[in-house]
């Protein structure tokens, strides 16, 4: 039975996760404040830590770093579980070598398929290594797309635009590569009618405009923004550079690039397939994700964006949305909208 050591501040969550983490066949250790958590991970050299951020004592941050420097217990994998959902939080954790970042509230799939990951992942590799650790070569080089952001935000160029504005259009030379550090990007193509087909939208500490970075042809689509954006973009020249280093890094762009593929593929399908009501519901739902932290929140679109992500008339669309209202499932006030009932918009066919 693998063992868990949880590090909690707060008793009733401590005792809630420790449950359920038992009831999914864990052995679970527990310590209610950061300096008990080091002593007790030295003393029981658990399978994997699960630790919350903002404790007495010693704060989660400095528990990964002390468990870091010891030599016993740094390769042990570790999730921090934590209600600070800034990016800069998520980063700073990522970048002390957590392997993973809960935000709460949390489903409990989730945090039991992160914590079966993390053990799986530490398995393979003591199989496929003989169990010996990382060298201080590999340590050196980029092999996550987690990398390759830190990259960016230490190296990348700045840029800042307004809502509205082009970033890039369509058949135009592919200079960079961006990462959004705060705002919303469209990108989208006009097809031989001049139809609009959105073909992705991007959030904070999400890539973008990566769909020609192995050759030299121009962007393949338009990118606008939705909300104020900041980027950091580093030219296709240098990131080649960094992936003929580091081969592992290129492979996890790639399946980036064909899960950007793949989601194309099955908005194209709803396009052609999916009730009116059904486009008109998801594409509220994927603005609410892109555009707010809780996806009751109100968004702020326009009409004509939400009609051309779901691939309808924007006359169709606001007809709809009417309907919704009706239904109380959400509430329109000029360009807002508020999710009201967020399961049974889910739920609509």
């Amino acid at each position: 039975m693998k063992q868990i050591l949880l590090i909690e501040d707060d008793a009733v969550l401590r005792e809630n996760t420790a449950e359920l983490l038992e009831l999914s066949n864990y052995e679970v250790k527990t310590a209610p404040n950061g300096k008990v958590g080091i002593e007790k991970a030295e003393k029981e050299m658990p399978d994997i830590i699960v630790c919350d951020i903002m404790m007495p004592e010693i704060d989660g941050y400095g528990v990964l770093e002390a468990l870091s420097k010891n030599e016993v217990t740094r390769y042990i994998p570790f999730i921090f579980l934590s209600a600070k959902t800034e990016r800069k939080d998520i980063r700073k954790g990522m970048d002390l070598g957590a392997d993973d970042y809960i935000t709460k509230p949390f489903e409990e799939e989730e945090l039991i398929s992160a914590i079966e990951s993390r053990l799986a992942k530490v398995a393979i590799l003591k199989e496929e290594r003989g169990a010996e650790p990382k060298t201080e070569e590999n340590d050196d080089q980029l092999s996550s797309l987690n990398d390759l952001k830190n990259f960016f935000d230490d190296n990348g160029k700045e840029f800042s635009y307004t809502k509205d504005e082009i970033i890039y259009s369509e058949g135009h030379n592919s200079n960079y590569i961006f990462l959004i550090n705060k705002g919303v990007v469209k990108c989208h193509k006009l097809d031989e009618q001049g139809k609009e087909l959105t073909t992705g939208l991007y959030k904070e500490d999400d890539l973008f405009g990566y769909t020609s970075f192995m050759q030299n042809i121009p962007y393949q689509e338009t990118a606008t923004v939705i909300k104020d954006v900041e980027l950091v973009g580093i030219s296709k020249d240098e990131l080649k550079i960094i992936l003929d280093k580091n081969p592992k890094l290129t492979f996890e762009l790639v399946k980036l690039l064909a899960d950007d593929l793949s989601s194309v593929r099955d908005q194209l399908l709803e396009m052609a397939y999916s009730s009116v009501t059904k486009k008109t519901a998801t594409t509220i739902l994927k603005f609410a994700e892109k555009l707010n932290r809780k996806p009751e929140d109100p968004i702020k679109i326009s009409r004509s964006d939400l009609a051309s992500v779901a691939g309808i008339a924007t006359e169709t669309l606001i007809r709809t949305m009417s309907n919704f209202k009706k239904q109380g499932l959400i509430e329109i006030e000029g360009r807002n909208i508020k999710i009201l009932d967020i399961h049974k918009l889910q739920q609509v066919y």
